[in-house]
């Protein structure tokens, strides 16, 4: 397997668990994976009151912490891809609050999920 098939594996992976995660307490994903021109939104779920976008990062055991690729240039980007999918989503919940959270995930060697780190309001 290429060192870019592991890495999609392990991102799908980690966006799944992540998925998982939100749907457990409570939350409706309501896009996965949604493609802009500035790159990818992970993660779009509400909870009744609140409209989160959520970033996912996802890592193995022993290859640094999730939050290394969540900078300001980051954030920025996809800041710019929720306002673009507000603005193309029409039939979308108008709900009182917006956030923007962070999930990070890491793997074993195994593929079992050794943490999942769950930020509200990362940035």
């Amino acid at each position: 397997m290429s060192g870019h098939a592991a890495r999609s594996d392990l991102g799908r992976l980690g966006e799944r668990l992540a998925r998982e995660h939100l749907e457990c307490l409570g939350y409706t994903v309501l896009a996965r994976n949604y493609a802009t021109r500035w790159g990818e939104l992970d993660l779009i779920a509400c909870d009744g009151l609140t409209l989160v976008f959520c970033e996912v990062k996802t890592r193995r055991s022993g290859g640094g912490s999730p939050w290394e690729a969540l900078g300001p240039p980051k954030q920025r980007r996809v800041r710019r891809m929720a306002a673009g999918w507000l603005r193309a989503t029409s039939d979308r919940p108008h709900l009182p609050n917006l956030r923007f959270d962070a999930i990070g995930v890491v793997i074993n060697g195994r593929g079992e999920l050794v943490a999942l780190d769950h930020v509200e309001g990362a940035f």
